[in-house]
């Protein structure tokens, strides 16, 4: 299976991801852990992200495409992948169909996780993250027993800048803006799946494999 994964920012993508990927035996590869990969790595594409990156300048499609390139190319990622953070817009979409064509293959599959905006802002906004350990609790979802303090090492707990509610919003707005053709674009290609990503993690799981097995190689 070569499965794409979109969602908004808190709709439970890096989580889903991991399921998924273990259920149907493929890699999870996702744009954060390429570009560390490659910063770490040393590689060409790896400094040359890093020179934008170290600017506070975002980092090129170009750069980016090449990156996931080399990596679908390697052995683990022949037989099948989930791409979770790439393609983020329809240009992209049509780069990874250039991309899998080198290897005589095609997309699977484009599962997108919906979740109601309103619920994303509820889950961010209500996260609170520890100064000491990092550990992420949440006021309604997950409370420490002291407010404000972490049960597990006695850490400060704060609201990051970007769990603020208007910062969510924004950021809601700017993935709409970027994604909603992306969807229209896969839509029209029959490749896109939609579930509801409310409820339990267990649950969702559930879903989301019943609706990617008719895809399964």
């Amino acid at each position: 299976m070569r499965l794409v994964l979109v969602g908004p920012p808190g709709a439970g993508k890096g989580t889903q991801a991991e399921f998924i990927a273990a259920h149907f035996a493929i890699p999870k590869i996702s744009t954060g852990d390429i570009f560390r990969a490659n910063v770490s790595g040393g590689t060409e594409l790896g400094r040359l992200a890093k020179k934008y990156m170290d600017a506070g300048d975002l980092v090129p499609d170009e750069v980016t495409n090449a990156m996931v390139n080399d990596r679908l190319k390697q052995d683990d990622a022949l037989a099948g992948f989930l791409l979770d953070g790439f393609p983020r817009n329809v240009a992209q979409a049509y780069e990874l169909d250039s991309m899998l064509a080198q290897t005589e293959s095609s997309l699977s599959v484009v599962l997108d996780l919906d979740v109601d905006h309103d619920e994303v802002v509820r889950r961010l906004s209500g996260r609170r993250t520890c100064k000491n350990c990092g550990h992420v609790w949440h006021v309604e979802y997950d409370k420490p027993k002291g407010e404000g303090v972490c049960d597990k090492c006695g850490g400060e707990l704060y609201q990051r800048d970007d769990d603020h509610a208007d910062t969510v919003r924004h950021r809601l707005e700017v993935y709409a803006a970027q994604t909603a053709p992306l969807i229209e674009f896969y839509g029209e290609r029959s490749q896109l799946v939609a579930i509801n990503a409310l409820g339990t993690v267990e649950d969702v799981t559930e879903r989301a494999i019943s609706a990617l097995t008719p895809f399964a190689d």
